[in-house]
Parts: structure tokens; C-alpha cells; sequence
């Protein structure tokens, strides 16, 4: 029988897993591997954690982080509806982030002027790492701004930036080896804008060219 991640004793994986939640709640940052690039997570509703965020990743306020989600209904949970995004989301959890109008009231820290950043990735320690967060986690590639992403946890180590490094055991892949390495398609909706090309971009613009063969015309 498959071992779960939450058999902690047995599974270096769940055990890593515990030790970046533990960081999360002291209001750490913790660097962590997606099917993409590495990223950096902080919990949402930690201001402390909020602010380190910005200033490992030397990010100004008013240019938003992403949210990273467990699934795709939480992600939708934060947002305005649209025919764009309920379209969209058929391609989560994958390499996509829809920035698009947040709920009224969500908290500045996660749609700041309005607009939130949603992702649900599929790598599955990713993945891991949301459920013991409780599901959603603000998110940033590991990197200082204008600098290229860490592809392997030796680079995510060598740029300081987390307070804890998830192990290169618990990747499943050696050390020095490359995930992913091409950062998420991102879209603005509800207009379908194309803000950064990545490995979804053909079929974003196919879904969207059904939602808008779909819509009635003036």
C-alpha cells in the first residue's frame, strides 16, 4: 500500500511537511518546490509573515504576490464569478494563474486595489504543504525581483530567502536537477489579457475562445 504524507514517523516527506508548517506559523517564509519554479510561501493572515514576504523578495507593496490554493474551489472562493474564470479553472491544478476581481472585502494583503492573484499548482509537496496550511498560502517564485527563479533546492538555498528550505529528499528528484523551469501562463480576466506566456497559453486561449463564442453579441 502507497505510504500517506501524513504518516510522519515513516515518510521524510510529511515530517518536512510539519517543519515548514511549524516555520509558516512563527512567521517564516519557507521556500518550497512547484511543477514550475521554486517558489516562497508565507501565511496569509500573519502581518509579520505578509511583510518579510515582500521585503525577502524586495517586492513593492502595491505589485501583488500570488495565492496559491489546495484546489480549485478555494481558489474560486476568493473571486468575483465569470464564464472566463469557471472556464479557466478546468485547467487547475496545473501551471495557470488568473489574476481576477476579488470578492469585496477580501483582505488587502491577498487582492490588493482589488484584484487577486489565484494558482493551484499540482506538484504534490506543493500540494501537501497547502492542506496542512489550511489551503491557501501567499505565494512568490524564489527569487529577489529581476532575478531569475531557483530551479533546484541548492539554488533555493543559496539565495537565503526562506527560513526553511523544503529537503531535496522530498522532491524526488536529485539535488542539482531542474523542475519544471517555466513559470505560469498568467491571465487577467475577465477580459482574457495574456500577462506572462508560459506552458498553458494555447489552451487558455482555446477555452477562452469558447467563452466567447458562447457569449450573446449586442
Amino acid at each position: 500500500m502507497t505510504e500517506s504524507l501524513t504518516s510522519v514517523s515513516e515518510n521524510p516527506a510529511a515530517a518536512a511537511v510539519d517543519r515548514a508548517w511549524s516555520v509558516l506559523q512563527d512567521g517564516g517564509i519557507v521556500a518550497y518546490p512547484s511543477e514550475t519554479v521554486w517558489g516562497l510561501a508565507a501565511l496569509p493572515g500573519h502581518p509579520v509573515a505578509v511583510g518579510r514576504l515582500y521585503a525577502v523578495k524586495g517586492r513593492q507593496a502595491h505589485r501583488p504576490v500570488q495565492v496559491s490554493c489546495q484546489d480549485a474551489r478555494a481558489a474560486l472562493e476568493l473571486a468575483q464569478p465569470s464564464a472566463a474564470l469557471t472556464a479557466l479553472s478546468a485547467l487547475w491544478p496545473g501551471p495557470l494563474t488568473l489574476v481576477t476581481p476579488a470578492l469585496p472585502g477580501l483582505a488587502s494583503t491577498l487582492a490588493p486595489g482589488g484584484l487577486v492573484g489565484l494558482r493551484v499548482p499540482s506538484h504534490p509537496l506543493a500540494l501537501a504543504l497547502l492542506r496542512r496550511s489550511g489551503g491557501r498560502l501567499l505565494t512568490t517564485s524564489c527569487n529577489p525581483s529581476g532575478q531569475p527563479p531557483a530551479l533546484t533546492s541548492a539554488q533555493a538555498q543559496a539565495m537565503a530567502l526562506a527560513d526553511y528550505v523544503l529537503a531535496a529528499e522530498t522532491t524526488g528528484k536529485p539535488d542539482e536537477e531542474p523542475i519544471g523551469g517555466q513559470a505560469s501562463t498568467v491571465v487577467e480576466l475577465p477580459g482574457g489579457t495574456l500577462l506572462r506566456s508560459g506552458p498553458l497559453d494555447e489552451a487558455v486561449a482555446a477555452l477562452l475562445a469558447g467563452v466567447r463564442a458562447g457569449q450573446p453579441h449586442d
